[in-house]
């Protein structure tokens, strides 16, 4: 009998069923002759190291992948591909190639150490006998002060869909055309990028890596300043029927933090999921690294998809300014009230 402290034997069966599932497509798909690749994610990294991000799968055949073409595909294509459990790929940094091995789920994290100079940087992934793959990482430079931290779903990119059936519309359905961007945002996270050259975006958000080439499209089309992806894995984990989104925001959050000390994180997101408590949360225990706090307020119809606005915490304490705005255009106008954005946009 397990002891209380044990994880619930139902959740540990299903972890492992999940696995064999996955064992078993990926040796009927490698029968049929499909080979393994890396999806490679942009990643960041400092001067001294770099955090590459990227998944091992077998992709389902596709006569516009064999093009080359990637535009237009669904995320189901994404979750049609096979991950590829514990897969050994080496990661080349500046010539230097390293061994990594991915999770059960096929994905790559991997912080290794690396001389390069700030700025987008090019590392290649390769696994088996595949063509190597170039994955792009952001290098902070050393003289950095300031870092901008972004939700995705109904912070960047329109939802509107009831929260339980956001991620697998999103994900299963929806290809980045057909996705809409909340008004005003990608000006305002252009813009804060233009002003702070040099300084770090990162899309945080609850969605699973198989939608994160979708999103890195979304991004090019609407003109949002590219950033490293820091997404999640569906399915059960050891302990838990499914991972926790609000835990890995809390966790990336506190890794951001000890990665980069020296960094003032503008935090942004919305009111209709926990990015109000997480940041609140963040900014008490890290006052220092908090420049401000931007929350978007839902529309109403938002708000009741999303199953209600959360509660507004008591800010006062914080010490860092918080504003709040319906959407991109009025968080700009409340930043530059606090003076994180300049009042006059910088020349061209």
């Amino acid at each position: 009998m397990a002891s209380p402290a044990s994880p619930p034997m139902k959740v540990l069966w299903l972890a492992r069923l999940e696995y064999r599932f996955h064992a078993w497509r990926e040796k009927r798909a490698r029968a049929r002759g499909r080979r393994a690749t890396v999806a490679a994610f942009p990643g960041y990294g400092s001067t001294q190291w770099v955090r590459v991000l990227g998944r091992v799968l077998i992709p389902p055949k596709d006569k516009r992948r064999e093009r080359g073409d990637y535009a237009g595909v669904r995320g189901w294509r994404s979750f049609a591909s096979v991950p590829v459990a514990h897969a050994t790929v080496t990661v080349t940094v500046n010539g230097v190639p390293h061994e990594v091995t991915a999770d059960r789920g096929g994905v790559i994290d991997a912080v290794l150490p690396a001389t390069l100079p700030p700025g987008w940087q090019t590392v290649t992934m390769r696994v088996e006998e595949a063509e190597p793959v170039e994955a792009r990482v952001f290098v902070v430079g050393d003289d950095i002060r300031f870092g901008i931290i972004s939700d995705v779903d109904d912070t960047v990119m329109v939802t509107a869909l009831p929260r339980p059936f956001v991620a697998a519309w999103n994900s299963f359905v929806l290809n980045e055309h057909a996705r809409q961007p909340v008004p005003g945002m990608a000006v305002l996270l252009e813009r804060l990028a233009r002003e702070n050259p040099g300084s770090p975006v990162l899309y945080l958000s609850t969605g699973a890596w198989n939608v994160a080439p979708t999103l890195v499209r979304f991004q090019r089309r609407h003109l949002f300043p590219m950033g490293a992806m820091l997404l999640t894995d569906w399915g059960p984990t050891h302990d838990r029927w499914f991972r926790s989104g609000k835990l890995h925001k809390q966790e990336s959050l506190r890794r951001l933090a000890d990665e980069f000390p020296d960094i003032d994180w503008l935090l942004i997101g919305d009111d209709g999921q926990h990015d109000d408590e997480i940041y609140t949360q963040f900014t008490i225990q890290h006052p220092e690294q908090v420049a401000a706090v931007a929350i978007r307020r839902l529309t109403p119809a938002e708000a009741v998809l999303a199953g209600g606005r959360t509660a507004v915490d008591d800010h006062s304490a914080a010490g860092v300014p918080w504003v709040t705005g319906d959407d991109g255009a009025e968080l700009l106008e409340r930043l530059t009230d606090v003076d994180i954005v300049r009042d006059v946009p910088p020349s061209s």
